[in-house]
């Protein structure tokens, strides 16, 4: 095992040490009933939401963008980047088919958002070219590595910055989305792999909270 792969596992043990403490705590709660069935969609919500820093970055149009603009609905969060081989375009054609099968009243509280871990390819250009073959309503954003890895790092789910100096670079990241509610706070994580059919049920009253 290299030591990357290294880093990644201890990357992933802590973040699922999180969840697995998180649903715990969760399934202890009042409306059990409700809880598990969100837990068994993938979606895992924090027993407090958690204050995202307001950091400034650049959206798909090449548009400075504030993280607080984002609190007027829900939004799935998801760390990927374009060059990504597997992980983020079957993630992103997923959310595509979830978004086409959902009431129109649940699609209108949504808004998908990608955050590049490769700012050193991902101009906003080629954010809105590659977004665009999925959905041209999907949100992109870029920004300095240190400052992807500080929404990273606050959202607990992490990524190894790339050695871009190899041709055709990877980029370690996680497939789980972060739950943003319409105040601008991190609820809750959705697990990858995405179930596609359970997440349509669960969602339409998911996002009639406040």
């Amino acid at each position: 095992m290299t030591r990357t792969q290294k880093t990644v596992f201890i990357l992933v043990a802590i973040v699922a040490l999180v969840l697995g403490l998180t649903v715990n705590r969760v399934l202890s709660g009042k409306g059990q009933g409700d809880q598990t069935a969100l837990i068994d969609a993938g979606v895992i919500l924090l027993p407090q939401s958690r204050e995202v820093p307001s950091l400034k970055l650049t959206d798909q149009d090449g548009q400075p963008v504030s993280l607080d603009a984002f609190k007027d609905k829900w939004t799935l969060l998801f760390f990927g980047y374009t060059f990504c081989p597997d992980i983020c375009p079957t993630t992103l054609a997923q959310l595509r088919q979830i978004k086409s099968e959902l009431p129109k009243d649940a699609v209108d509280k949504l808004r998908v958002v990608l955050v590049s871990v490769d700012p050193n390819r991902d101009t906003p250009q080629q954010l809105k070219t590659y977004l665009g073959y999925f959905d041209k309503q999907f949100v992109g954003l870029t920004a300095p590595v240190e400052t992807i890895q500080k929404l990273a790092n606050a959202l607990s789910i992490p990524f190894i910055p790339a050695d871009t100096s190899k041709p055709n670079y990877t980029v370690d990241h996680s497939g789980n989305l972060a739950l943003l509610g319409p105040d601008g706070r991190q609820r809750g994580f959705i697990r990858a792999p995405l179930n596609n059919q359970k997440l349509v049920a669960q969602l339409p009253a998911l996002v009639e909270r406040k």
